[in-house]
């Protein structure tokens, strides 16, 4: 995509001020009339999703840019998503933190020192921080004193590794190593007469300027930086929101696209029929404490009932559904739909039992049968015993077993349930934690079933174990580990 702003751009965004000149964000946005005013998605802005990784390297954060001119609501916009994305980590790096300190010469002639140059900030600094948060690790930030114009010497703010960081300022998409670190770039574009108002309000309050003072230094410095280097920068952008943290719906929209980002693993781009629960910080929880090796039994098995329901659930509603209307208490009716009826569930002795009962908790009188594999090394391919519904050729298959490593194991149970007329798309694979090598083994012979599962980990280590993992799933859960 190109990024100059070619002429008729330039005349129909003004023309038509906020809109849609092109559907991005993978459907996220509406087409009714009300939704076109929220905010606008330029068409020649270049996609916002960095390049494929590797899907065996840990998943890495969702990186949002935030810019706009001075005061033109930046802040409150990021506040606000993170408001809304209070189940995941969430931090926010503000350029502001990056503002090189003031030499002694420079000091004294402050007022002529201009902030709003690129010049003004550690962009190096800046990026190394945000390198290093986007591979996990954490980062002291510098803080910056704003009366005095230098860093403070002996404080830094740690920041810790999160599922999303947003890098905030003014300057943020000027410097294209910067800009290429974002998953989204987002422009807040506000009114300058808005903007001036707020400067002169938050300078003289927080920063304790005069009024004289400001008005000097937006004349002399903050204007020219808006049009020479602000914006300019806002052809970069994926969404331009207009009125800033007053357009709600606008940020709804983009707290609805992070969340569905967060719970799409690079996998799950590879391959559609992948299915990840939504992550939040009770399934987190659980996921630590099972996997804790001291855990006690009881505990690990609590919390494994705990999840395995949680994708029970989420695998049935995969199923397919028929309208049906009922009549209420109160003689109204109500349009719903109706279960599946035609379906069954098979387990992968023995680990895959575990999850039995919290299928029929949720079907009950559901038929389960049972697949017995010999797992000599990684090959997973001698059928031992099998025992089906004898019409399980006409039914839908919930087949469990809660960890997918090599994924030779499945493929045998699932090319079984094949032979026995199961259609191929009529099988759910449901498990706890899945490993990237498993799920290409699968969709490798197998593209049209569907995987439903809580976690992907990380890869399997040279004994064919899932790493992180959770150790023998079977023995822990059953007792006989010890």
């Amino acid at each position: 995509m190109p990024e100059e702003i070619t002429p008729i751009d330039v005349a129909m965004e003004a023309a038509s001020g906020a809109h849609f000149s092109g559907l991005r964000l993978d459907g996220l946005l509406s087409t009714s009339p009300s939704s076109r005013r929220l905010l606008t998605v330029p068409a020649f802005s270049s996609p916002s999703s960095s390049t494929l990784a590797d899907s065996n390297s840990p998943k890495r954060p969702f990186v949002i840019g935030v810019s706009g001119g001075t005061a033109s609501g930046k802040t409150t916009v990021c506040d606000l998503i993170i408001q809304q994305l209070h189940d995941h980590r969430v931090v926010l790096v503000n350029q502001d933190s990056f503002y090189r300190g003031l030499t002694a010469e420079e000091a004294e002639r402050v007022h002529e020192y201009n902030f709003d140059h690129p010049d003004a900030f550690d962009t190096e600094q800046l990026l190394e921080c945000a390198e290093k948060l986007r591979c996990g690790q954490s980062v002291q930030v510098p803080i910056y004193d704003f009366k005095n114009h230098r860093r403070c010497s002996e404080s830094f703010r740690q920041v810790n590794a999160s599922d999303v960081i947003i890098l905030e300022g003014i300057l943020v998409f000027h410097d294209a190593r910067v800009r290429n670190l974002m998953n989204m770039k987002i422009f807040v574009d506000t009114d300058a007469d808005v903007r001036l108002a707020r400067r002169i309000r938050r300078d003289t309050v927080e920063r304790g300027r005069d009024i004289d003072s400001v008005l000097e230094q937006y004349a002399k410095f903050v204007k020219p930086a808006f049009d020479d280097f602000v914006h300019p920068s806002k052809k970069y952008a994926d969404i331009i929101i207009p009125r800033g943290g007053d357009n709600h719906v606008a940020i709804d929209l983009i707290v609805q696209h992070i969340r569905t980002k967060l719970g799409q693993h690079d996998l799950c781009k590879i391959y559609p029929n992948v299915y990840v629960i939504q992550s939040t910080f009770q399934i987190r929880g659980m996921h630590t404490l099972i996997r804790d090796r001291d855990i006690s039994k009881h505990d690990f098995v609590f919390y494994s009932d705990r999840l395995i329901r949680l994708v029970v659930e989420h695998g049935l509603g995969h199923l397919p559904f028929t309208e049906k209307q009922v009549v209420t208490p109160t003689g109204s009716v109500y349009t719903g739909v109706d279960f599946c009826k035609k379906l069954c569930g098979v387990s992968i002795i023995r680990s895959g039992e575990s999850m039995e009962n919290a299928l029929r908790a949720c079907c009950k009188g559901i038929k389960i049968g049972k697949i017995l594999i010999h797992r000599d090394g990684d090959n997973g391919k001698q059928l031992i015993y099998e025992k089906l519904p004898n019409d399980i050729s006409e039914r839908h298959v919930l087949l469990l077993d809660p960890v997918l490593a090599t994924g030779n194991s499945a493929n045998q149970a699932i090319e079984l349930l094949i032979q026995k007329g199961v259609p191929e798309a009529h099988i759910i694979f449901l498990n706890l934690i899945s490993a990237p090598e498993g799920i290409h083994c699968v969709y490798k012979r197998f593209p049209s079933l569907k995987i439903v599962t809580s976690e992907i980990d990380a890869a399997l280590n040279d004994e064919f174990r899932v790493v992180p993992g959770l150790g023998e799933f079977g023995d822990r859960y059953f007792g006989t580990d010890d």
